[in-house]
């Protein structure tokens, strides 16, 4: 009767949740593991949590790291008393109005929406030799490339404020992404404004020039997909 008396209370007390302080992914175990299966965050980076969210813990801290290290602006993410308080809190409040207005999700749609139908203009274009829709294409291109900067910035800004300007390999590759669409927006606008007849037919680069929209268009894909995986990580 005893046994079958304490074995409710032992389920209880087993089993933990943990939350990723990074990107919010939710881990059910007694320890938190090594690093975040979604965002790679180090288990440092992980706090205990109740069954309605609430922290009930500070992050884990490994061995070597048991004595709090010095307050950095780095680490904090805002200056220290006396420092120079003024040059952060400009980029802190702009990342602030960011969040709350969602600008980076909102701007990232403008872009992400045109790409596809520049890489399906310049194929038909090509195919059925309608100059028309390559020179459509080239006005997207356009858009796109004037969008761009506004994407980057709200997406650094959302990465220092929201995600801590944590350096793992989900952040840096979305990074180099975005650099990358940026770089063949670029290649594509100006190369067509020194060759109007690229995407004619007989001549031998617009092969390349779609190609190079092709990529454009994966390295914009592969960046959505880690944005996704990093936002749906919290609902678990």
């Amino acid at each position: 009767m005893l046994e079958a008396e304490k074995e409710p209370e032992t389920k209880t007390a087993a089993g933990k949740r943990w939350r990723c302080t990074v990107c919010g992914y939710i881990h059910d175990d007694d320890e938190p593991p090594e690093k975040c299966p979604v965002c790679a965050a180090p288990r440092n980076m992980f706090v205990e949590i109740d069954a309605e969210g609430k922290e009930i813990g500070t992050p884990v801290l490994p061995a070597e790291q048991a004595t709090p290290a010095p307050l950095t602006l780095e680490s904090a993410g805002t200056a220290p008393i006396g420092g120079k308080k003024e040059k952060t809190s400009f980029v802190d409040r702009l990342g602030g109005l960011s969040m709350k207005m969602h600008l980076h999700p909102i701007m990232v749609h403008f872009p992400n929406g045109v790409l596809p139908v520049v890489l399906v203009f310049l194929g038909i274009a090509m195919v059925f030799k309608i100059e028309s829709l390559a020179t459509a294409a080239s006005y997207n291109l356009i858009f796109v490339l004037l969008t761009l900067p506004f994407v980057l910035l709200t997406g650094y800004l959302e990465w220092q404020k929201r995600y801590k300007g944590a350096r793992t390999a989900i952040f840096v590759t979305k990074i180099v992404s975005g650099l990358i669409v940026l770089a063949a927006a670029n290649v594509l606008v100006f190369w067509r404004l020194l060759d109007p007849g690229v995407t004619a037919e007989g001549s031998l680069s617009r092969l390349i020039y779609l190609g190079v929209a092709a990529g454009m268009l994966g390295a914009a894909g592969i960046a959505g997909y880690l944005g996704g995986r990093l936002v749906f990580a919290a609902r678990r």
